[in-house]
């Protein structure tokens, strides 16, 4: 039985900018065929043992012909598979939908087109250039640049399209900026015409160049300015000084690799992505309750004395969470805790307490084991008992300390965190072209094994690799391990929270830009 194929618009480069249907076509997908201008981030939401085939061009140098293409597509759904095909903007303009569809008609193919947002439009928005505006223009055409100027020659009448509309966008046409300048100003268009060039437009890299008619061709010699391009040619081009605002964002033009667990990145993803970064999500770790029966009996121990305890230390939001989990797992009651003072590092994990009905004694001012004695270590008495649900990845140094004053100490491994990364070629690629500007490490154990990832995916010497991409870190403890692995001038968080994290990259990028 034949397969189906979704032909989809995947957006102009922000993953967000996908539409709700796009993004479950992907999500339903056995493969995905891509190309150059969908984001790679739209990947992560392929489901587990989907396959992805990266078909994209590039100027002059195309992985594959576009005939090959549309035979792939039949092929792949004659197996049976559900397919869905990833194009830039949308798939029916100038994205050759009509050729891919054309032939799964002729082969018996269910299919179905689903519009994206066009770059045409998004691309001069993200650059604050509406295409359209009441006092300068109220009609556009979308325009073809890509061609040879010899086949543009015959396929536009440029004495028609010149004067057609008040916004002229060109797609694609960066290399023939020369040859549409002259044409549009032969009929008619005056040399004071403003244009604009928005490259890469809703990601990291976007960039505009702003010129005339008759100094823009000159203009992107001066700077080398590299496609992919949208052209834009009309006043509109005049509402970019009053307009622009994704320049204006705190983290505009970084792209910023998450590695925490994809359960917890959520929130540092969309925090970046709210002021104007771009996250890469590359977990390499994940968080599960322990495997092994002898740290499953020991949790079972442990539960069975909540009553006994005179103290339970949790010292992370996860520890919350695992420890709730054995709670039900287990059938013990909250209420056996009635005896014992609750502490929480950090103001999350207090948050988490307090999600769950619990308040927790006054946070220690330093959001870590080493605060916690700093706050508490007058009321700790020897003979004590105190309870530390933990992962597999924590420290000693707080049952230690606690040993060391004589209070009896039960810990339990409550959850582990295991190193766990999928081959990402495109991050290889971003890194080798120095487009990693950030990267944020949650704890010790996402240094470790981000490199280890990296190494094992083909990077010899990752740290080098990344040496110019600035490193933050939530804590000292963490910013210590970066070091040890040689990654240089590790800023620290104020405090070990997301939204501290979130203020120092901000500041980061103040910095930088001002020294630039």
């Amino acid at each position: 039985m034949a397969g189906r194929v979704y032909l989809v618009g995947a957006g102009p480069g922000d993953a967000r900018l996908i539409t709700v249907k796009g993004l479950a076509c992907i999500q339903r997908a056995d493969v995905v065929v891509y190309d150059r201008l969908a984001s790679p981030r739209l990947l992560k939401h392929m489901k587990r043992g989907a396959e992805k085939i990266y078909v994209g061009k590039r100027t002059n140098r195309h992985t594959m012909k576009q005939e090959d293409i549309n035979q792939l597509l039949v092929d792949l759904a004659l197996e049976g598979k559900i397919v869905a095909r990833l194009k830039g903007g949308d798939p029916t303009i100038f994205g050759r939908v009509g050729e891919e569809a054309e032939l799964l008609r002729e082969n018996g193919i269910e299919y179905e087109i689903v519009p994206g947002i066009t770059s045409a439009i998004s691309v001069p928005a993200y650059a604050g250039i509406p295409v359209t505006h009441r006092d300068y223009a109220s009609s556009l055409s979308i325009i073809t640049g890509h061609e040879s100027p010899d086949k543009l020659e015959h396929s536009i009448q440029w004495d028609k399209v010149t004067q057609a509309t008040g916004t002229l966008i060109f797609m694609m046409g960066v290399s023939n900026i020369g040859y549409i300048s002259r044409q549009l100003i032969k009929h008619g268009r005056s040399p004071e015409t403003p244009v604009a060039l928005v490259r890469w437009g809703t990601r990291a890299e976007q960039a505009t160049l702003t010129g005339t008619l008759a100094d823009i061709e000159q203009k992107v010699l001066d700077t080398n300015f590299q496609p992919p391009a949208v052209i834009v040619v009309g006043d509109v081009v005049l509402q970019r000084d009053k307009l622009k605002w994704a320049e204006s964002l705190p983290l505009f033009g970084k792209r910023i690799l998450v590695t925490r667990s994809r359960s917890q990145a959520s929130e540092l993803v969309e925090k970046i992505e709210d002021l104007g970064g771009e996250p890469y999500e590359f977990p390499v770790i994940e968080t599960r309750l322990p495997e092994s029966e002898e740290s499953k009996r020991d949790v079972a121990d442990a539960m069975t004395q909540l009553s006994s305890y005179d103290w339970v230390f949790f010292t992370s939001v996860n520890g919350v969470e695992y420890f709730f989990e054995h709670l039900y797992r287990l059938g013990k009651d909250i209420r056996s805790l009635n005896g014992a003072r609750i502490v929480a590092v950090g103001p999350a994990t207090k948050d988490e307490l307090q999600r769950r009905g619990i308040i927790s004694e006054a946070l220690p001012e330093r959001f870590q084991a080493e605060g916690l004695a700093e706050s508490y270590g007058e009321q700790l008495e020897a003979g004590q008992t105190v309870f530390l649900p933990r992962g597999n990845m924590a420290r000693s140094w707080l049952p230690e300390f606690l040993r060391e004053k004589g209070l009896s100490v039960t810990e339990a491994i409550m959850y582990e965190t295991v190193a766990v990364s999928d081959e990402d070629d495109e991050l290889l690629k971003l890194i080798e072209k120095g487009r990693i500007h950030a990267i944020t490490f949650t704890s010790s154990s996402t240094v470790r094994n981000l490199v280890e990832a990296l190494t094992r995916m083909g990077l010899k010497d990752p740290v080098h690799a990344l040496s110019n991409a600035a490193t933050l870190c939530i804590g000292p403890v963490t910013a210590k391990t970066a070091e040890e692995y040689g990654f240089k001038a590790a800023m620290v968080a104020e405090e070990a929270t997301l939204h501290s994290m979130i203020h120092s990259l901000c500041d980061w990028n103040l910095r930088t830009s001002a020294e630039h």
